[in-house]
This record gives C-alpha cells, structure tokens and sequence, in this order.
C-alpha cells in the first residue's frame, strides 16, 4: 500500500509541475436533460454586465471534450480544448484572453461543447458532459454555476451505420437544420434555456485534476475555396479537391427543400482499412449554410447533395497545429526535393492534440511514430512544435502503471498495452534524449527520470551476461513485416536508452545512478558482439530467419558495432530489405553514420520510390505501397515515413547540433552522387543557412552562423556570421 500510495504522489507531482496550481471556483455545469451519451452537443449561454474597462482578463475553459467561443457575436475559439488525459484522472484547460472582446456594459458569452461520450486511442472519457468556465480579475468575476444557461442541442445528432473505428473517440456528425436554435449564441437571441445544473467543482472527479494546456491554440486558415470541384457522372456526387492532405470541415451554402440529406466525407473516410469520420446534413427549407466542426482529413471533401438543391458555396476551413514552417531543404534531385516536401506534409498531418501515427484510422500517439516525429520537428518547425513532443513525454510517464509498465498510445480509455521495443526507443537517445539535446530544453527531465529508472532496471530483466532477456509484454512489436530479429533490437534499443538515462543522470548529478548505468553498459559491451556476431552480420543464435537489415542498423547506431564490422554490414543492407518505413529510417541513418552517403541516397531512393509514384498523393504511406504492400491496414498519411526531412537535413547538408539547442554545431556534408545541396535549419538562436556545391576534392560552401551559436568544420570554431567555406570531400 505504501508502495502505491508513493507511485500516485508522484504521478500528481508530475501533473502539477507541468501545469500549475490555481485557487478554482467555477463549477463543471450542464443541464439536468443531459445523460452525457456519447455524441451530445450542448449549448452555453451567459449574459454579464461590465461596469469599466477591462485590460486583461484570462478565462480558464475546460470541457469534455471540445468547445468553440464565442463573445459578443464574434467567434474567440475555434474548437478549443484537448483530448482528455494528461493523466488517468486529469483534464486539460485552456486560458485564454477575453478582455479585447469584452464591452462596457452588457456582454454575452456563448459555448457549444461537443462530448464525445467514448473512449478511444487519444482520448479517456470522464463519463460526464461538461463544462468549467473561470474569469476573475479585480473588475469582473465570472465563473461557471447556475447562473449559466444549458442545454442538449438536438439538432446534432448520431447518424446510421458505419460509425467510425472503435480506436477513435470521435463520432460522425449529422446535423438537423430542421431543429436549428436560430442565433442561440448571439447577443440577439431572445429565446429561453434552461437553467444550468452543478455537476461538481472544480477538480472534484470525475474531471480529476485540471492541468494547463501545454500547446497552443489551433492555426486557422479561414474559409475558402477549393482548388477544384468535379461532378460524377450521376450528377449528385461533387468531388472537391484541397491543395494537400490536410485537416479539413467542410463547408456548404445551399438552396434547399425542407429534409433532404447530405453527405460529407473525405477519400480518406476508410484510410488504413477501416472507417474514420463522415457528416450528414438535413436541409431546411431556403437558403441556409453550415460548417462540419468535427475536422476529418484528405486530398478531396466529397458532397453528396440531391440534385433538387441548389449548391450556392463549397468551400473548407484548414486547421491544425499553430507552428511556422522555417526549415527548408533542396538538392539538385528533384526526387529527394519532393520526398522532402512529402516528409514535411506528412508530418504536419499527423500534428494536433499529439503527435498521431495517423489523422484518419486512429488518430493516436503511438511513442514509436512519435520518436520519428519529433526528430524531424527540429529541422522544419519553430520551438511551438516542440511543445507537442514535451506533451507527450508528461503524459508518457504520467500514464506508466504502478508496476512500472509504460504503455502508448496514451491518452487511452480503451488501450493499455505494453510495446516493449517502443517503450525502449521513446524514453531512450532517439525519444527523450533527442527531444532535450536538439531543444536545449532540460525542465523535463526531473519529472520522468523516476519513471524511465523504474522502467529500465525494474521492468526489463537482464541475464547472467547481462543482456536483454526477451519481454513480450502484450505485443512483442519491433517493426511491420518479416525477418525481425528481436534479439539483437531489443538489445541495441535498451543499450541507447541507458545512454539517455546516464546523460539525465548527469544533468541531475545522481553519481551512484550513473556508475550503475556504466556498469551494466559495460557488461553489455563485452558481451553483445560474442553472442550476435557470427562473423558476416549480427544475428540472435536462436534467430532463423533472414539476416535483419534493422538489426545491423540499430548495432551501429548504437555504437556496439566496431568500424571494422562495417563491410560486412554495408554487404547486408545492400542484399536485405525487410524494414518498413519505420525502421527504414534506421537503416538510412546508420549508412550515413558508416560515412555511405551514396548508397544511403541510392538506397532512399529504391525504397521510396514506388511510394513516390503516387503523384496525386502529397504524404506518405505506412507501408511501401497502397493495399497489400501497405502493412497495417496502409494509411496513405503515416506518421514514421517521413524521416528522409531529417536524414536529407542533417546527413546531406550536414547540420547537427554539438551542444544542446544546437549552441555549437557540425557541419558536415555528406551529398554522396549530388552536385548541391541547400537547407535552413531553425534553432532557438535563429536561421543556420547551408548552400552546398560539390567539385573535385571539396565543397564549395556558404554558411551563416547565428547569432548565440558557433559552427565546427573540420575542428575548426566559425562564430556567428557569414562565410565562405572550402570543406574537403
């Protein structure tokens, strides 16, 4: 018992460092006729009168599970709130400043809340649709109680089968116009509401503790037209194509009778095999327009509107994570060009309340498509991008079990299952490790090195020669398809993850922990190369498959494997094929760090480009191809394929930090068969500019160094400014 007792003070420490302790004295509200099914909508009304005016003013706004605000007939918030689940009883709020909105005199304050009443991979249900408001300054107080109006709109309702996948928490949307609350959440509405009812205060289950939004609000690109709209053959059917994979609601301004039905959904409504999200929409009679507010994604919105209506707008409303792009990235290949762009498309998708493997079948942070992401976050995005990737380590640790499991995708209410090797690669040199290093950002760090100590020596068990003895846990996963060595991965990835425990060891100044991490790599040193090295490749005695090209990947990348090994593994990578673009990158990586730049890009460019012949198609796959080739169930927009943005970055133009936040960095060019190469590199000090041409006997180079930061060529310390640089080959 005391055990335990100690294991929830330290999940609750966790979760108030990373928001913050506040006096509360809201209420979560509702309405007596809500019973919190799953898919209810429900609406907020609040009049105030102001009696001077207002500088600031922060409202504290929680909801299970979305809202949009609106203030004085002016939209504020366009679908706030996160997903439920900082920790297993804990909800995310959001503060926002509403004094620019607010008038001398009367104001109205209007919410609709979307409770999505299931649990899903991204998301744990409290059970209980509500809402919690908070705005308290000197001048005004106003809080969530009864003074509040609330009630279900029926106008949203649930449609027929196919409802989408059990891994969502989302459901489709119909929207009956028919019983449309005309101006409900405007100043003139002059209806009635019932009165709000108290479901409990503040922080009091089943809400749980309340923890600050850690990433900012949505980027909305506003309304508008789509690139193109074709008609089918049927004449009933409107294909609308957007500019890229991106995270959509549709819109429509129509003509109608009174009932007709309208369908809404995406060419990527069954992307990765099964069903994701779709909308319906029941007419009024006249001229009438509405906006799907449950985001869905793809290349195309697709309206299905009977003919006897008259189509006056289509148009969509792009979202997603509020980050600028600011790195870039060209060679003299158009190939690697657009793989690059793809890479940069793909994983912007897969940005929103977490990192997803994917925007249509799951949604979900799967830790081993995170550790992908995030790497490449570094080489394209400003320091907003990295406020997802430190959301996601809190509530790594923060939803690890008391026996010291660590499990993802998380937040889950239907998923708890252990995935050993992801578990190793998110909290070791690739996931934590690179997300402080690149970042410059430690505050992290005291809050999950308990979690990772437990997980590393409690959970993992090690035999009499100190290596890694298999654990299943619920999924023995190392990769899609075959030939998956797990012997000699398991070992390698608990290998890098004690590399980052003993660097988080360090910055902590735990001195014991770190003898004690010296002392089981040591063992693992001497004894990995005997028992997995047979003289041509690395492979478990007990493995009978063929030789695993990720296997000899991560030997390298983890520095067990010595340089003079490296023939014989660039003979394996040049005859084995196995990994999936997930681990591929792995592989890429590993070539570049074996100073095998050419076949590195050769070989990108064989595994990439059957994928890279869907022209059409502006992200990349979870698998090489589309149906059987796609591993999974295929999604078209999948997280882990995008890491040729990173290797292209970093191993072809060379830039990778020496100190963290890239303070000091390489440069390093490694163009293999190109002729140039440019890239600009974001970092918390500014723009690195690279421009690259390749002669004879060495690279022809323009570097600017930013301010903060110094460049080592060849040893040699470049500070800040720009230069002219001759780099041998």
């Amino acid at each position: 018992m005391k055990k335990k007792l100690l294991f929830i003070l330290l999940i609750i420490t966790t979760i108030q460092i990373h928001g913050m302790d506040l006096n509360w004295y809201a209420s979560w509200i509702s309405t007596e006729q809500c019973q919190s099914a799953t898919n209810t909508w429900l609406i907020y009304r609040k009049e105030i009168n102001i009696e001077s005016e207002l500088n600031n003013l922060e409202a504290k706004i929680a909801a299970d599970s979305k809202y949009w605000l609106w203030i004085n007939d002016q939209m504020i918030v366009f679908e706030g709130g996160l997903k439920r689940g900082p920790a297993l009883h804990a909800t995310y709020f959001d503060e926002v400043d509403i004094a620019p909105y607010l008038n001398k005199g009367k104001n109205t304050i209007s919410l609709l809340v979307w409770h999505f009443g299931k649990d899903g991979f991204s998301h744990y249900n409290s059970g209980k649709a509500g809402l919690l408001f908070q705005a308290i300054s000197p001048e005004v107080n106003i809080i969530s109680d009864e003074s509040w109006s609330c009630a279900v709109y029926d106008a949203y309702q649930n449609t027929e089968a196919p409802h989408p996948n059990f891994r969502l928490p989302e459901s489709n949307i119909r929207f009956d116009a028919r019983n449309e609350i005309e101006n409900w959440n405007l100043s003139s509405f002059d209806g009635e509401l019932p009165k709000a009812e108290i479901i409990c205060k503040a922080e009091e289950m089943p809400f749980g503790k309340l923890v600050k939004r850690p990433i900012p609000q949505w980027k909305d690109f506003g309304l508008k037209d789509y690139i193109s709209t074709t008609k089918s053959t049927t004449g009933d059917t409107i294909f609308c194509k957007l500019p890229y994979n991106a995270q959509v609601t549709p819109y429509l301004k129509i003509k109608a009778p009174e009932g007709e039905k309208i369908h809404i959904l995406t060419d990527h409504y069954r992307g990765g095999g099964t069903e994701s999200v779709r909308a319906e929409y029941i007419t009024k009679e006249g001229v009438q327009s509405y906006e799907n507010l449950g985001w869905m994604n793809g290349h195309y919105v697709i309206y299905t509107i009977p003919e006897n209506i008259e189509v006056l707008e289509l148009k969509y409303r792009e979202t997603g994570y509020n980050t600028e792009v600011l790195g870039s990235f060209e060679c003299n290949d158009k190939f690697y060009n657009d793989l690059w762009e793809k890479s940069a498309r793909t994983l912007y998708v897969t940005m929103r309340d977490t990192y997803m493997d994917c925007p249509d079948r799951e949604r979900a942070q799967w830790w081993g498509d995170e550790v992908n992401e995030l790497g490449e976050a570094f080489y394209i995005f400003d320091k907003e991008s990295h406020k997802l990737a430190i959301k996601g380590i809190y509530e790594l640790i923060n939803w690890q079990k008391e026996d010291g499991v660590l499990f993802s995708p998380i937040p889950a209410g239907n998923w708890n299952k252990e995935l050993p090797m992801q578990m190793l690669a998110s909290i070791g040199w690739y996931g934590f490790y690179t997300q402080y290093f690149f970042s410059n950002d430690s505050s992290f760090i005291p809050h999950v090195y308990e979690g990772m100590k437990k997980y590393l020596h409690e959970v993992i068990e090690l035999d009499n020669e100190g290596l890694v003895i298999h654990r299943e846990g619920a999924w023995s996963w190392g990769d899609w398809g075959e030939n998956i060595d797990m012997g000699v991965l398991f070992n390698t990835w608990y290998y890098l993850a004690l590399k980052a425990e003993k660097e988080f060891a360090l910055i902590l100044n735990k001195p014991t922990d770190v003898a004690h991490i010296n002392n089981i790599m040591s063992k693992i040193e001497a004894n990995f190369n005997t028992r997995y090295w047979n003289g041509s490749a690395y492979r478990s005695p007990d493995y009978i498959g063929e030789t695993d090209d990720r296997s000899q990947a991560m030997a390298v990348l983890s520095g067990l494997a010595e340089k003079e090994k490296f023939p014989y593994i660039l003979k394996v990578f040049k005859e084995e094929f196995h990994a999936s673009p997930y681990m591929e990158k792995y592989v890429l990586e590993a070539l570049f760090e074996m100073d095998e730049a050419e076949y590195a890009l050769e070989r990108m460019k064989k595994r990439y480009t059957k994928m890279m012949q869907y022209t059409e198609l502006t992200t990349l796959f979870e698998g090489w191809g589309i149906g059987p080739d796609g591993f999974g169930g295929g999604t078209t927009n999948h997280a882990w394929s995008g890491s040729p943005l990173t290797l292209l970055s970093r191993y072809v133009c060379g830039i990778a930090p020496v100190e963290p936040g890239f303070k000091t960095f390489t440069v390093n060019p490694k163009l293999g068969q190109l002729n140039k190469a440019q890239a600009v590199i974001p970092t918390e000090y500014g723009l690195i500019s690279i421009q690259i041409e390749k002669n004879k006997k060495h690279y022809s180079t323009k570097l600017i160094v930013p301010q903060g930061t110094q460049a080592k060529v060849k040893g040699k310390l470049y500070k800040p400014g720009t230069y002219k640089l001759k780099i041998s080959l």
